[in-house]
């Protein structure tokens, strides 16, 4: 089983490729996983219609109690077929739907293969946070293949409001999850049904929130607005996602779950009253749409509120019923989708106004969509007909709430005749007053997928006995009446065949009254819900434009006043109510006279900023501060924390002066005197409470000390560095989020610097500035006497697209200045010293980085210093120089680093955990004895990322500043004028 649903996802990253290999012809190849799933699940029936199981189990998360298990059971057998089955026909059917000049048709096709493989998954998952992740996955990639023509603002609108409501459903969904996991003491699935939880408040609140994510995914209303939007979506995957595949997940998780839940409250009454209320507004809707994929939507929506009933009643005859239905629904509604996309290929329309004539010139087309169609309407002797005459049939035998479902499955099955009746008649009949429309041959190979489903409508209502003892093996779970129901074509003329006579009767009579119907329908039309769902997001956006103009003023002296005068509220708070001083020792003052001497500067130093007026100086004091913690952090024996400030307080000051170029030199803002006192008081007690409460903190220890156990577990592994191993090993997660989150905020920097590029273009002709490469600039052809030079005739340094400068030096000399910068700007010394430091400074850093296990460095410090070396080379030589010791962009090392990090991390799954450690002990021939940790191939992801982001930072600050500055600045010729 993990093997067929790997290899889903498998074949789906070469999708692409394939396709640009052999064009439509891929979908052939991309058929063979679902088609491998089906014919395995054939295999097994025997075994799962005598009630056994096949299982997969793989400890994932065991201290979480969460594996990767996977059952096959008769439902699971069922949905299996159904998943693999038509997900194998849709993707032969895609070969003939679409052509090789179709946009984007690699990513569409490996998409629909990964969603087959995640549904896979989904059916056959025994853990609900496996199923969920199934779950959701099967929601990202819907997302994906609804919004395949991304350049519509109709499909992008349709694949978010997708994503929205059956995100959220499912977020709501996991809540219950997890509430039922931790009610039931275990995630398994097949455990959780074996010994349900006794009822609860809890267990209820968890089948309220499970319920949530199951009906926003089978679109139930209130969340049945998102399916008939979906349509924009090309016609496969209506068939596979919306017919047969992603709705039917929540009626699956309903049918799942009730034999153990159905009696919980509030069960049955929510999915019987909102399963019959969805049942009659979406048949009533699809009989006011001329879109034939829009009457196929609406009738999903109303054919799933009808599965909801069955599966919801909780029954043993129902739960026959329902699964019967939900076969022959996938059997029926499947092909119809697939007639449809034809008639759009064949015609080029899909609107039923504009269609006439065509049962005539496509005779086999409209055989399969009468077939298909009466199955849907219940028509003997099809297996439509066997599934509903089973759902009214145990409807009426069961309780007084299913009598009054089955009111309403009657009158929905007439609104299920009515618009099958409207799609045929509009699909194919000859109407009065409308030409003949025009359609090229359909090809056998583009009709056979639609074909052979609706032929096993025609086979399996004869033969649905056959059904009987793999649909029977999973009603046997309910409690079996004292006459169970058997599935049968022909029951004899009962009151249920009446019901359904009564139905077909009713259907015809509103499809015949079509012109009343429609004026009916638009008098007594609600607000639509996707214009109450679009006026929520907008409502939303200026609600949160409000609150943002109402916050956010724009003065960062403000800001910082709120955000501690919060800070100051709460812990004064629990200060006074909690008392937590008493029996804290008093503080010491000092351990050393030194570290009163470094605090009474850094103290000094601070308080000399309060009066500076000058930028600059204000930053250079404020990282004498810094400088100043590093020293208490030596005085107090933490070489590694002193280390690390130290290069931070460098680069951040480096940082803070290219930024200060672009300032003005002197600050501007001009603070009354009551203001400057008003603040003072808040930031004096911002500091005194944050050393209150570091204070109360050390004090307060009452359990042993974690340092020891890190100590000996340090040492376990042959280390000595404890900060280092805790870094990237013992707390190796707060590592990987915090390099995440710096790469993400140094590319949201740079790029918001960059932006302006989309603007560039404008400036026409680009001219060469001082310093810049000699064919830095393309002629136009507007100089006189020069003609204009195409892209075959540039250098490789103009066709590389990049910044002049930026990237590449302009000639191969040892100090780059020399042809770069005006000789008043250089400094030789400068120059040569940058230079000849540059590489014992990087040597250094790598052994910063190899040390750390059993002396002061890491990743992160050795990062640093190697992005100072780098800014050592821009300072003396400018961006040139930069350009010419970094060959490569900045995003390269940001990206390896991040992505060996999480590589290493991820490989730790071969264990069963994620950053699970292991070392290699081995001989080299020349090193001798060596070893190799995954800690230090974490650290080297660090040190790669965080020289990607110093670099990166310099390239935004320095060097695309200086272009700037370049730029603005006048020119020879404009002086001399």
């Amino acid at each position: 089983m993990s093997v067929l649903i790997l290899c889903h996802f498998a074949l789906a990253l070469f999708a692409a490729p394939l396709v640009r290999r052999w064009g439509t012809r891929a979908f052939l190849v991309l058929a063979l996983p679902p088609a491998a799933a089906a014919v395995w699940a054939l295999t097994r029936w025997s075994t799962t219609a005598a009630g056994g199981t096949d299982t997969t189990e793989w400890r994932w998360l065991p201290a979480y109690h969460v594996d990767w298990a996977l059952r096959l059971d008769a439902l699971a057998e069922l949905m299996v077929l159904l998943a693999a089955g038509v997900g194998t026909l849709v993707l032969v059917y895609c070969a003939s739907y679409f052509d090789d000049r179709s946009r984007q048709l690699g990513r569409f096709a490996g998409n629909l293969l990964a969603f087959a493989g995640a549904m896979l998954g989904l059916v056959l998952a025994d853990d609900l946070v496996l199923l969920y992740i199934f779950w959701e996955l099967t929601t990202v990639f819907s997302y994906l293949l609804i919004g395949q023509t991304s350049d519509h603002k109709r499909n992008r609108r349709s694949a978010l409001q997708a994503l929205t409501v059956t995100a959220l459903g499912g977020l709501t969904m996991l809540v219950g999850f997890l509430l039922l996991g931790h009610e039931a003491g275990t995630y398994r699935i097949s455990a959780i049904l074996a010994d349900p939880p006794p009822p609860s408040a809890a267990l209820s609140a968890a089948v309220v929130l499970i319920l949530v994510g199951a009906l926003s995914k089978s679109a139930i209303w209130p969340f049945s607005l998102w399916l008939p939007n979906a349509m924009a979506a090309p016609t496969p995957v209506s068939a596979y996602l919306h017919a047969a595949a992603m709705v039917k997940a929540g009626v699956y998780l309903v049918a799942r779950l009730a034999p153990a839940f159905a009696e919980i409250t509030p069960w049955r009454p929510l999915l019987l009253v909102l399963g019959s209320l969805t049942m009659l507004l979406g048949g009533w809707r699809a009989l006011r749409m001329n879109d034939l994929k829009l009457v196929l939507a609406y009738g999903t929506v109303s054919q799933l509120g009808f599965l909801t009933v069955l599966a919801g009643a909780g029954g043993h005859d129902t739960g026959l019923a329902a699964t019967a239905m939900i076969l022959g629904h996938a059997l029926f509604k499947a092909p119809l989708f697939l007639v449809t996309g034809i008639v759009d290929h064949a015609t080029g329309t899909r609107d039923l106004r504009k269609l006439s004539g065509l049962g005539r010139r496509l005779p086999a087309v409209c055989a399969v969509a009468v077939l298909a169609g009466a199955s849907m309407a219940a028509v003997p002797p099809l297996l439509g007909f066997a599934a509903k005459e089973a759902a009214f049939q145990t409807l009426l035998d069961g309780s007084t709430g299913d009598r009054w479902a089955l009111a309403a499955a009657v009158a929905g099955s007439a609104l299920t005749t009515a618009y099958t009746l409207r799609y045929l008649w509009g699909a194919f009949a000859r109407k009065p007053g409308v030409p003949d429309t025009g359609a090229h041959p359909v090809p056998a190979a583009f009709l056979a997928p639609p074909a052979v489903l609706a032929l096993a409508c025609l086979v399996l209502g004869p033969g649905v006995p056959w059904l009987q003892d793999l649909l029977g093996a999973y009603a046997a779970q309910f409690p079996a009446p004292d006459h169970p129901y058997h599935l049968a074509l022909w029951h004899g003329a009962g009151l249920a065949l009446g019901l359904s006579a009564a139905a077909w009767a009713g259907g015809v009579l509103l499809f015949l009254a079509s012109g009343p119907v429609l004026r009916v329908g638009h008098a007594l039309a609600l607000r639509s819900a996707d214009r109450v769902f679009g006026g929520m997001l907008l409502a939303l956006e200026r609600t949160a434009l409000q609150c943002t103009g109402l916050v956010q003023r724009g003065s960062l002296p403000a800001y910082l006043v709120t955000t501690m005068s919060v800070v100051l509220a709460g812990q004064i708070a629990v200060l006074v109510v909690d008392e937590p001083w008493t029996g804290t020792p008093a503080p010491r003052l000092w351990d050393h006279p030194t570290q009163a001497g470094v605090a009474l500067l850094t103290c000094a130093v601070a308080l000399l900023c309060l009066g500076v007026r000058r930028r600059m100086k204000a930053v250079v004091l404020a990282g004498l501060t810094g400088y100043g913690t590093a020293l208490l952090f030596v005085a107090q024996g933490a070489p590694d924390l002193a280390l690390t400030q130290f290069c931070v307080e460098t680069v951040s000051m480096i940082v803070y002066v290219l930024v200060l170029r672009r300032m003005p030199v002197y600050f501007e803002e001009n603070f009354s005197r009551w203001r400057r006192l008003m603040r003072m008081p808040v930031a004096l007690a911002g500091g005194a409470a944050v050393a209150v409460v570091l204070w109360i903190m050390a004090g307060h220890r009452r359990a042993e000390s974690a340092g020891a156990a890190m100590v000996e577990e340090t040492a376990h592994h042959g280390l000595k560095d404890v900060v280092a191993t805790i870094l990237v090993d013992l707390r190796a997660w707060d590592t990987m989020g915090e390099s995440a989150v710096l790469a993400a905020a140094a590319v949201g920097v740079t790029s918001l610097i960059y932006l302006h590029r989309r603007t560039d273009a404008a400036e026409q002709p680009v001219l060469p500035l001082p310093g810049d490469h000699p064919h830095a600039a393309l002629r136009t052809g507007d100089e006189p006497g020069t003609a204009p030079r195409t892209a075959w005739q540039a250098s490789r340094y103009e066709s590389a697209g990049l910044p002049s400068g930026d990237e590449g030096a302009p000639e191969r000399t040892w100090l780059a200045a020399s042809a770069t910068l005006a000789p008043e700007r250089r400094s030789l010394v400068l120059e040569v010293v940058a230079r000849l430091i540059f590489h014992p400074v990087l040597v250094l850093s790598v052994y910063l980085l190899l040390c750390a296990e059993n002396l002061p460095g890491g990743g992160f410090v050795a990062g640093l210093t190697a992005g100072v070396a780098f800014i050592a080379r821009y300072l003396a030589g400018g961006r040139h120089e930069l350009a010419d010791a970094v060959r490569f962009k900045a995003g390269l090392f940001t990206g390896l680093g991040l992505f060996l990090s999480t590589a290493t991390a991820l490989g730790g799954l071969g264990e069963g955990t994620v950053l699970h450690g292991w070392t290699w002990h081995g001989h080299l021939p020349v090193w001798g004895d060596a070893h190799l940790s995954t800690a230090v191939l974490f650290d080297c992801g660090v040190y790669l990322l965080v020289l990607g982001v110093v670099l990166d930072i310099v390239r935004a600050l320095g060097a695309r500043i200086d272009r700037q500055i370049e730029r603005a600045a006048p020119r020879p010729e404009e002086g001399r004028a």
